[in-house]
């Protein structure tokens, strides 16, 4: 039988819930278990597509073109799995469900209630995942905190699955903060009252982990313990940390895949992989520093970017490098009389993804001094379409050349709206989604990162390269390395002139993994790295 995980959080958003139960995974996964993950956001949008990303952060996409919440993207990334569009849903999906439902008259007439019918919905959509993977268990994050308005109906579906398919095959496991006050004293009350609330809901924690800035004192173990009726083997500590692929080795050595385990009735089936080990100590001790900037949209919440974020770290551990961001506004550069300043520290520029008009022509001088520089540069979607528009405008020629995104007017519309989205209204699941093949051309940078002729990448974007140009910007010097496979779609473009600049329209970032760094990102931490040791070489005392 399939066996459940549920993770709830207290006291405030944003504890590490996402990443503990990402954690968890990689520990089961490590003992030989197939693990399937789910999220569940107590939100009434239907997906996370057309949230705010200062708001919400990254929306994270799936193969299968789901718009999901960022903490799947976490989840991905840690347990070396390829989710699709079941792994998150909302409060407004099931509510949109459930009304389909009784508009067409499954419910034969019956009065539509939270209980049973939302729950009910609740339940299905989390055993079908554990049918359709074939799980041996699905962990399952319920967003929010206990208390929250929006979370009962989630918390009581939960309740029930444990009654549906017994306590032996169930475990609740919550995530708190124990507060630090300046003077350094730990309290444990908020976290007695979240747990306390979880329990008037019916539902008693089997295991706690305890987030906290400095070592859980043994007292505060015993007083939770004895207070909430958790046994203090399975009160476990959740300290801050840097490194987050750490932390599952920290876990682990507090037991927590064996407490899991022993609660669920799960003999272990193999040992930790020593690959995860081996990675965590690569980040620990890298053999070369570097530092790149990100110059984008949303540089204030770095959680709009933050699996921008992580692939430049895979990036670094490919190349045995610690890379150091440094994150910069594009609305300011343009009022930046001396741009050698801004950029004078970094080996690199990363520009990524973004929606309108605001902060473009950052983007743009960023593109052009990268390219008059030679500085390693790598454009993600708009990244690549502020490569394409700086170099119409002052390699081409193509005066004023611009997006019809930011520009409807503009003379050379150089980047324009896909086809067929022009008759498109709704903005939510109507953009160019999920994996489509890409044919990479022989001799490019692009084929030299991949080393293979066709790739398939993740997409997210509503406007391409339009195609009346293409001649023109070839003919400039700007190689089109890769197409689609009817080669109607530009995919990746590269300056040829320039050792290495190249940007891509799908988001590589999405697929790239710790234990399997994208070879974009990998190829371009190599180029900054080399970029670093030439300018190194250029000022040393010995030129």
């Amino acid at each position: 039988m399939t066996k459940y995980i549920f993770v709830t959080g207290g006291v405030i958003s944003g504890i590490g819930k996402g990443i503990t139960t990402a954690s968890l995974g990689r520990l089961l996964i490590d003992r030989g278990f197939k693990v399937s993950v789910i999220k569940i956001d107590p939100y009434l949008n239907v997906d996370a597509g057309v949230m705010n990303p200062f708001q919400h952060g990254e929306v994270f996409v799936t193969h299968d073109g789901a718009e999901t919440d960022l903490d799947v993207g976490n989840y991905e990334r840690f347990l070396g799995l390829d989710l699709n569009q079941h792994a998150n849903f909302t409060t407004g999906s099931v509510y949109s469900e459930v009304i389909k439902k009784e508009r067409r008259g499954d419910y034969l007439g019956e009065t539509v209630q939270l209980i049973p019918h939302v729950t009910d919905e609740i339940k299905r959509r989390i055993y079908q995942i554990g049918k359709d993977t074939d799980a041996d268990i699905v962990i399952t994050e319920i967003g929010g905190t206990i208390g929250d308005f929006e979370t009962p109906p989630f918390v009581e579906a939960i309740r029930q699955m444990a009654v549906d398919v017994g306590r032996e095959n169930t475990m609740f496991l919550h995530v708190s903060l124990i507060y630090t006050l300046p003077n350094g004293e730990s309290k444990s009350k908020p976290t007695q009252h979240s747990i306390r609330k979880l329990q008037e809901l019916g539902i008693q924690p089997d295991l706690l982990l305890c987030r906290t800035s400095q070592p859980l004192d043994e007292s505060i173990r015993m007083k939770i313990a004895l207070l909430c009726g958790i046994s203090a083997e399975y009160i476990l500590e959740g300290l801050d940390t840097k490194c987050i692929d750490e932390i599952p080795l920290n876990f682990e050595k507090q037991g927590m895949g064996h407490l899991v385990s022993k609660k669920l009735g799960l003999e272990r089936r193999a040992t930790m992989d020593t690959e995860w080990v081996a990675m965590v100590e690569k980040l620990k001790n890298p053999k070369h520093n570097t530092r790149i900037a990100i110059v984008g949209k949303y540089t204030t919440g770095n959680d709009a970017y933050i699996s921008v974020q992580e692939a430049v770290k895979h990036g670094g551990i490919a190349n045995e490098a610690a890379v150091d961001i440094e994150w910069i506004d594009s609305e300011t550069l343009t009022e930046q009389p001396n741009l050698d300043t801004v950029f004078e520290h970094v080996d690199g520029i990363l520009v990524p993804g973004g929606f309108g008009y605001r902060g473009i022509e950052g983007m743009l001088v960023t593109a052009q001094y990268a390219r008059e520089n030679h500085i390693p540069y790598l454009g993600l979607c708009l990244g690549m379409q502020c490569l394409v528009i700086e170099f119409a405008r002052n390699v081409a020629t193509l005066k004023k050349a611009n997006s019809t995104e930011v520009d409807e007017e503009t003379p050379h519309p150089v980047i324009d709206l896909m086809p067929e989205q022009r008759a498109i209204a709704d903005l939510g699941a109507t953009m160019r989604l999920g994996l489509y093949p890409c044919v990479l051309k022989e001799n490019t940078k692009s084929y030299a990162a991949y080393q293979q002729p066709i790739i398939v990448e993740r997409h997210r974007h509503r406007y391409e390269l339009n195609n009346r140009y293409r001649a023109t910007l070839e003919s400039a010097g700007l190689c089109f390395s890769g197409v689609s496979p009817d080669e109607s779609l530009v995919e990746i473009a590269e300056v040829t002139e320039h050792p290495w600049m190249v940007g891509s329209q799908f988001h590589p970032e999405f697929q790239s993994k710790p234990l399997a760094p994208h070879p974009l990102f990998r190829e371009f931490i190599g180029a900054v790295l080399g970029y670093q040791r030439q300018t190194r070489a250029c000022v040393s005392p010995e030129n």
